[in-house]
């Protein structure tokens, strides 16, 4: 049985609990949050109610959802970009489109039944239902992950993240020039209160600390169609859901392609249908012998053809730019 917890706010007094259940994400739709509840599965404030309970404010939402709803894992034969590997740990680069572990609307096909076909021993600290999980990717975000093979590798490049010693990059075409040539981006994130399938800049007391920096690399003029774009470099410090996509709507320059935070217009988006965001570098202390690792992940084809149609556009590199992408070439 799997565990869920939900509160509800100001934005959802008022709502009917099978809406409030179908849109936290735990269930595939308002169908299936309706048969949970029926079946005496969802509480509300520790007491079962009726699917069209009109929640208040301040009201806490139980929902338990049963195991069998998840099919056991088997490996699958999906090809894997292994680019380290050793009987400790694996560094891989993961295309956009695939995800990460099993959820409701891809209960296989995942990079997770890819690393159960590839290993017999994977990391098992995260549940069942993610052997070898270090850190996530979104389904449309390219690049380079860590994958451990067991439980004492897991445990220790998951405190690595946690202490900050694990250095993550990653490359996104932005919409508009950014000015100043670095920045950082201090702003907690938590689920959006309008729509729980969104990350929202917030200051609830639920709101987790997110922070990340950038540098400019190469700013490009303004197309008939768009207000220029500008590519960035971005570090993360904290590894929220959605962050770099979110915090850079935040300060107006969203992801180019990005269909949730971004501008949805095809053309100034360049005809991507998937957020350009790579990520690019990784470096990090191995597991057990604590030699650091050092790998980068040139642009997929997908996005650096994005970057040559711009190219006649382009203001210049800066110098940080010119560092990145020599970097890249390198590792062509």
């Amino acid at each position: 049985m799997r565990h869920h917890e939900g509160m509800v706010d100001d934005s959802d007094q008022g709502k009917r609990l099978d809406a409030f259940v179908g849109a936290m994400g735990v269930v595939a739709s308002r169908s299936a949050a309706a048969r949970l509840i029926d079946d005496g599965l969802v509480l509300v404030d520790g007491r079962p109610v009726a699917k069209g309970y009109a929640l208040s404010a301040g009201e806490r939402v139980e929902i338990d959802v049963p195991d069998e709803d998840v099919p056991s894992l088997e490996g699958e034969d999906i090809a894997l970009d292994i680019r380290f590997e050793d009987e400790h740990m694996m560094v891989i680069s993961k295309p956009a489109g695939l995800v990460v572990h099993p959820a409701q609307g891809h209960l296989t096909g995942t990079l997770v039944h890819a690393l159960l076909n590839h290993s017999v021993s994977l990391g098992s600290l995260q549940g069942e239902d993610r052997p070898g999980i270090v850190h996530r990717l979104d389904k449309d975000t390219s690049g380079l992950m860590m994958v451990a093979k067991t439980d004492e590798a897991q445990n220790v490049l998951q405190e690595a993240i946690k202490v900050r010693s694990v250095d993550r990059r990653y490359l996104t075409l932005v919409h508009g020039w950014i000015a100043p040539d670095s920045g950082l981006i201090d702003a907690p994130l938590a689920r959006d209160s309008k729509n729980r399938m969104r990350i929202a800049v917030s200051d609830h007391s639920d709101a987790k600390q997110s922070v990340t920096t950038f540098r400019v690399l190469e700013r490009f003029d303004a197309g008939a169609h768009d207000d220029g774009f500008s590519l960035v470099e971005c570090k993360l410090y904290t590894g929220r859901t959605h962050q770099i996509r979110v915090h850079m709507a935040y300060i107006k320059h969203p992801c180019v392609g990005d269909q949730v935070y971004g501008l949805r217009r095809p053309k100034a988006d360049l005809g991507l249908e998937r957020q350009f965001l790579h990520a690019y570098s990784i470096a990090f202390d191995h597991p057990v012998s604590q030699e650091r690792l050092s790998f980068h992940d040139p642009l997929p084809d997908d996005l650096s053809s994005k970057l040559s149609e711009i190219a006649p556009l382009s203001r210049g590199r800066t110098a940080a730019g010119d560092d990145v992408m020599a970097s890249l070439d390198r590792n062509l």
